[in-house]
């Protein structure tokens, strides 16, 4: 595998969060939390082996999985969704009934597109 994740990642930037939020029914509470709060996302990766955690200061999320194999995950708003992990192009594809989330690095930076009717971008940097 060329691309490694690995890593902490703070994000910096983000366009339509709460557009996409109310896209996939996430809690008000949660949506306008979402403009305030900049997680840490910390990434470990053992060849197609992943453990990604994302905290914030109300919660952190945890999801483990291997790319190929299906895995439940948690969503942004405390959903819990099947799906499986692919490696397309050196970028992690997770796709679901409700969306697909796509993270890839460019340099030193993380972009990660969550997209269903509306497409969330979020940009974070290595720390």
């Amino acid at each position: 595998m060329a691309v490694d994740f690995s890593g902490r990642w703070k994000l910096y930037h983000q366009e339509n969060a709460e557009d996409f939020l109310r896209a996939i029914s996430a809690p008000e509470i949660y949506i306008k939390m979402m403009n305030e709060v900049k997680p840490l996302t910390t990434i470990q990766q053992n060849g197609d082996e992943f453990i990604i955690c994302v905290k914030t200061p109300l919660r952190s999320i945890t999801n483990s999985f291997s790319i190929g194999s299906e895995s439940e995950f948690s969503t942004m708003d405390g959903q819990k969704i099947k799906a499986t992990a692919r490696l397309v192009d050196g970028k992690i594809v997770i796709e679901s009934e409700k969306f697909t989330h796509v993270r890839e690095i460019d340099g030193e930076e993380m972009i990660e597109f969550s997209a269903g009717s509306v497409t969330l971008i979020r940009r974070s940097r290595r720390v």
